[in-house]
């Protein structure tokens, strides 16, 4: 049997030789084992953004890697430094499983923060995956609020009040991720109304795409009646095939519309993506060495650097004290 090589194929980019120790010869494992250390202990921090970046990740249809992609950017950005907040907005509160989160009936959550019963310092949590990783979190109460929600006053900014500049500067965060709902109802519209900034996730297949017209119209409303600083600042292409061609064109497609919107990343399929959930984790700390705990740390640190923020906070819009549009009207 020949003996494995003592140093790295060139397919193994990124491993240095180095790296390994002195006398054991490159193997699969000895790569992941690489991998995985970089993930958890990175040599370099991320840049702060100019002003603190808001993100609501939306899209109506569900399964398409939305608060997958919410809790492991958010991960991936507070692994390399960057002090970031995930609100769950989203009655199933998947959100807060993946980052190990209580949200049980009872807890406080973004459900009192929505009816003005609490503030969210009150509400958040730590994740214990990353000091740097902090949640709002949804419990089973909030599946009902939409309908409470309707007869209150200013009803589509009751997160946008919630999520001052002066809270936010008292919690230190650089991100804040707001993970929607797969719906376009009421959660939604008061995400999109507290964030300058959308994200969508969109699955590498054509079924994906057929909704997308609906959203975007949506998000147009918002500009229009509610948001005028509400931009779609990147779009995320997940579950990404390679095997198949129908990946590719959905690809291209995509790119060819939106541009310079979309990440260079793209997420791969990945069972230990799916899996890390159940064990109440985000990949990045379930798998660190897979290739979909690596496609998140690079996506995470493509928005870190998107060069639209690093000198302005939101393009295009003169900012407030607290970090927000100045020019933002939100309706009574």
């Amino acid at each position: 049997m020949p003996c494995p090589p003592t140093a790295p194929p060139e397919a193994a980019a990124g491993v240095s030789a180095h790296a390994l120790s002195p006398g054991v010869g490159w193997t699969p494992i000895a790569e992941e084992a690489e991998r995985a250390t970089r993930v958890k202990h990175p040599t370099d921090q991320l840049p702060r953004p100019a002003r603190r970046r808001v993100l609501a990740v939306a899209n109506q249809k569900g399964g398409v890697g939305k608060t997958t992609s919410t809790v492991n950017l958010a991960a991936g950005l507070a692994l390399q430094g960057l002090r970031t907040l995930v609100v769950d907005l989203d009655p199933q509160g998947n959100a807060s499983t993946a980052l190990g989160i209580d949200h049980r009936a009872g807890t406080a959550s973004v459900y009192e923060v929505l009816l003005g019963e609490i503030g969210i310092i009150d509400a958040v949590a730590v994740s214990p995956q990353s000091s740097n990783l902090l949640c709002i979190p949804a419990t089973s109460d909030l599946a009902g609020s939409e309908i409470e929600l309707v007869s209150m006053v200013a009803r589509e900014s009751r997160l946008c009040r919630a999520l001052s500049g002066v809270a936010l500067d008292e919690l230190g965060v650089d991100y804040v991720f707001i993970d929607c709902p797969p719906s376009l109802g009421l959660l939604t519209v008061n995400a999109l109304v507290a964030a300058p900034e959308v994200l969508i996730p969109i699955q590498c297949e054509y079924y994906a795409l057929e909704g997308l017209g609906q959203l975007l119209r949506n998000i147009e409303l918002v500009q229009a009646h509610l948001n005028p600083a509400l931009t779609v600042s990147t779009i995320l292409l997940t579950m990404y095939d390679g095997r198949t061609k129908l990946a590719d064109q959905v690809t291209s497609e995509v790119r060819e519309h939106f541009g310079d919107q979309v990440l260079r990343t793209v997420i791969p399929r990945s069972v230990k993506v799916s899996e890390a959930p159940g064990f109440g984790q985000t990949v990045l700390v379930y798998d660190p060495g897979s290739r979909g705990a690596l496609s998140y740390l690079d996506a995470a640190r493509e928005i870190a650097h998107d060069h639209r923020y690093q000198d302005h906070g939101v393009p295009n819009h003169t900012l407030g004290a607290d970090g927000r549009p100045a020019d933002r009207e939100v309706s009574r």
